[in-house]
């Protein structure tokens, strides 16, 4: 099964961890945080993120700061977003999540 990544709307108290992003997860956003899914969270500054990750056996919780600059978050907070590995990527680079391939995708029929 492939990985998720779901980014949370609007802002999140940083001062949560595990157990308090895992119950946001569960609660708020209906889903479940033992899928292996990877689970973000932004803070109001936009200067860190938290991914929240179920492995096997234990959870993983992945922290971000930026010492300069802000982060790309989306403004929406009307629901969770679904978004790519490639996006999360981005993202985590400083990039709007909304970017678009430099190249023209071709799609052929034959050689």
């Amino acid at each position: 099964m492939p990985v998720q990544v779901y980014l949370a709307p609007g802002t999140t108290d940083m001062r949560k961890s595990i157990n308090g992003l895992s119950m946001l997860v569960a609660e708020q956003f209906e889903l479940d945080p033992f899928s292996g899914h990877l689970f973000c969270f932004c803070n109001r500054r936009r200067d860190i993120v938290k991914i929240l990750l179920w492995d096997r056996n234990g959870f993983c919780l992945w922290h971000k700061r930026l010492e300069k600059d802000r982060f790309q978050w989306p403004q929406s907070e009307l629901e969770v977003m679904s978004i790519s590995g490639q996006s999360l990527s981005w993202l985590l680079d400083g990039l709007s999540i909304e970017q678009v391939d430099a190249h023209e995708r071709l799609m052929f029929d034959t050689v």
